[in-house]
């Protein structure tokens, strides 16, 4: 059984993983506006992994007999200068993401929560994957010379996110 403690902080991140899934989306849309469909693409499919995570702590609370709260989501920001810029936000973004599921697993510790501290190890494995992925873009755009010809580049690799 989940403490008390426990179950406010899941419902708490479920919130967030809410929040990120539409973040990606309002991204995927200014992306679209941008006459990026790639980039689009790709913070689609992020928006549904967000999604499909929320949905996971949904699952497991369930699970484990206790309550889901859903909570109301905040408007995401809609604009950013530049695909650098709505990657930079990205990374910090899943930076504090991380720092919140480390704070679910200090609590599940405390509790003695094992079947919580299994569930969150998923996630702790997760955001390391998130992580290297907003960095690593990141420092690709950072990289560049002539944005306009690599930005198309890019845009035309991330578009095939999720169509293998």
């Amino acid at each position: 059984m989940l403490s008390e403690k426990l179950l406010a902080a899941i419902n708490d991140q479920i919130e967030h993983e809410l929040f990120s899934s539409n973040l990606y989306l309002a991204m995927a849309v200014y992306f679209e506006a941008q006459s990026l469909p790639g980039f689009a693409q790709w913070m689609r499919v992020q928006s549904d992994e967000e999604r499909a995570h929320a949905l996971k702590f949904v699952d497991y609370v369930n699970d484990v007999g206790g309550r889901v709260k859903v909570h109301a989501i905040s408007e995401p920001p809609s604009e950013w200068s530049s695909p650098l810029d709505v990657f930079e936000n990205v990374l910090r973004h899943e930076q504090k993401v991380t720092s919140l599921i480390y704070t679910l697993y200090e609590i599940a510790l405390k509790d003695k929560d094992y079947a919580a501290q299994s569930m969150l190890k998923w996630f702790i494995d997760e955001q390391v994957e998130e992580e290297k992925n907003a960095s690593l873009i990141v420092e690709q755009l950072k990289m560049l010379v002539d944005p306009r010809g690599i930005i198309l580049h890019l845009d035309h690799r991330f578009g095939k996110r999720g169509a293998d």
